[in-house]
């Protein structure tokens, strides 16, 4: 497959949306501390600003929204947006329909902390450059983006990729994303064949 089918096969967020029910359940039957709490130590103190990309059902916005800060939730599947909007309507969150490479809805929006939860495995790899620029863009000095990489077998009718860590780390560098921290674990939902990479980078 070349660059070109990876971008005109399955969007990024393929099959979310027929299984926003099923995935509610999985996401929010995970604690928030329990999937950072590798990167804990790096996240801001509150009040600071904060954007979700990939937000899903809103467990972490709602986390970070209840310790104090501002979080805006960036979703493009509407199903899993409207789930979250329900379970966590009292939470504060400032949802908006947006995603990478290009989050066009921020504009100048500038955030003291991204995260990015199991999201950077859907960009193919052309659209990886201008998504890290994009998270550039919107990072206050100082700012840090804080995101997972999933290694494993690919669910039917998804797009991910298997993304070598030390390529996001060179990537990140080009846009002035110095790495912070870098650790690995197993998956949370006990699956043998899936772990995880979590990296935290801080805009220079």
């Amino acid at each position: 497959m070349n660059e070109l089918d990876e971008l005109n096969g399955p969007a990024s967020n393929a099959g979310y949306g027929a299984e926003a029910d099923a995935l509610a359940v999985q996401y929010e039957s995970v604690a928030f501390a329990d999937v950072h709490r590798d990167m804990l130590h790096l996240f801001p103190q509150p009040p600071a600003a904060v954007l979700d990309i990939g937000a899903g059902t809103g467990r972490d916005a709602a986390a970070l929204a209840a310790l104090g800060h501002p979080v805006v939730a960036a979703e493009p599947t509407p199903e899993l947006r409207c789930i979250g909007e329900q379970l966590h309507a009292d939470s504060g969150i400032q949802w908006v329909d947006d995603a990478l490479p290009a989050l066009p809805s921020l504009g100048a929006v500038r955030f003291d902390l991204v995260i990015l939860t199991a999201v950077w495995m859907h960009l193919a790899p052309a659209e990886r450059s201008p998504a890290m620029q994009a998270l550039a863009r919107v990072l206050a000095p100082g700012g840090r983006v804080v995101l997972s990489l999933r290694h494993g077998p690919v669910p039917p009718g998804r797009r991910m990729f298997d993304v070598p860590p030390d390529e996001t780390i060179a990537l990140a560098a080009v846009h002035r994303l110095r790495l912070l921290h870098r650790t690995a674990h197993a998956d949370l939902h006990a699956r043998p064949d899936v772990h995880w990479t979590v990296l935290a980078f801080e805009s220079a």
